[in-house]
């Protein structure tokens, strides 16, 4: 038995084998590393490491995090990434047992996730048509929302779309999400005509650039930035540029606000679950079954608010 000398050589040859074996995603190792580097701080300071910790000293370490007023959600991940290295050091004889695979963990919150009603949406998307300091920007912003609303995509996954993905007017968008899996999901027509119109002004600024000795861009959306596409971060920034502009509350959104009204919308107009479910990517069809909760809870709203039997009488 044994492992690796050092703590850190147990997270690192771990990660390392997530991404190598499961194609895990770059946000999902760094998660993973954020959460084991703590444990693996608090085992040295309790005289302990990896290779030796029991059942009972990595319960402690979650009663301390529970103490430190960390979130359910918070806890519930650290406890998943312990469980995935001692299972992984046990396929690697590391270890000859798992110490915290009998650990229930608290579960997570069950908040709904929020959405906006389609009006909302639609004040967002007319917001994109004029917020921008150049044309070209106004043009970005509006393929960026019209894609976003139509496929329900990840923001990570918009904003690094290979600009090959949008050649030739398609109908559909191939989409790579989580884990390098594949997934087709269509266009509207909207989606179509604002992709069409970005793609010429794209493609213009581009000729511009390379006839000065810039590198093309492989991306639908290019930045000058170190990923060599639009961020996560700047999207978010404009969203709520966006919301402002159009008199929505900028509490509501976010990229992931479009992703949910996409489905809730879906659902609202007939769509069944695991179709829903394809177009998100989700990996099971139990994720997607939240957005039926969030349609019940908003057409008891609606009763409540609507219903003559559901007001005060004088």
């Amino acid at each position: 038995m044994g492992g690796p000398g050092t703590q850190e050589q147990w997270i690192s040859t771990f990660l390392e084998a997530q991404a190598a074996e499961l194609g895990a995603a770059n946000n999902t190792l760094l998660a993973y590393g954020r959460d084991l580097k703590d444990f693996a701080n608090w085992l040295t300071r309790k005289g302990s490491g990896f290779g030796e910790a029991d059942r009972d000293l990595v319960e402690a370490y979650l009663i301390d995090c529970d103490a430190q007023g960390l979130a359910r959600s918070t806890r519930a991940r650290r406890l998943s990434a312990i469980k995935q290295i001692y299972r992984f050091a046990f396929e690697e004889g590391w270890r000859e047992s798992n110490p915290a695979i009998q650990i229930k963990g608290p579960g997570r919150d069950k908040r709904l996730p929020k959405t906006l009603d389609v009006i909302e949406v639609d004040r967002l998307l007319e917001a994109a048509r004029v917020t921008g300091r150049s044309q070209a920007d106004r043009l970005r912003n509006t393929c960026l929302m019209e894609l976003l609303y139509a496929t329900g995509m990840r923001v990570s996954e918009l904003v690094s779309l290979p600009v090959s993905a949008a050649r030739g007017d398609p109908r559909m968008l191939l989409i790579l999400g989580k884990g390098d899996k594949e997934r087709m999901v269509p266009l509207s027509p909207p989606a179509r005509e604002a992709l069409a119109v970005w793609l010429t002004t794209r493609d213009e600024a581009e000729d511009q650039a390379t006839a000065k000795g810039a590198q093309p861009s492989k991306f639908l959306f290019p930045s000058r930035g170190k990923s060599g596409h639009l961020t996560r971060h700047r999207f978010y920034l404009l969203i709520k540029e966006l919301a402002v502009q159009g008199g929505v509350s900028p509490n509501k959104v976010t990229p992931h606000t479009l992703r949910h009204a996409f489905a809730t919308h879906l659902l609202a107009n007939g769509a069944d679950l695991r179709s829903i479910q394809t177009l998100l990517g989700h990996a099971d069809v139990a994720t997607t079954e939240i957005y039926t909760h969030v349609l019940d809870e908003r057409l008891a709203e609606l009763v409540l608010a609507h219903h003559p039997l559901a007001k005060d009488k004088d």
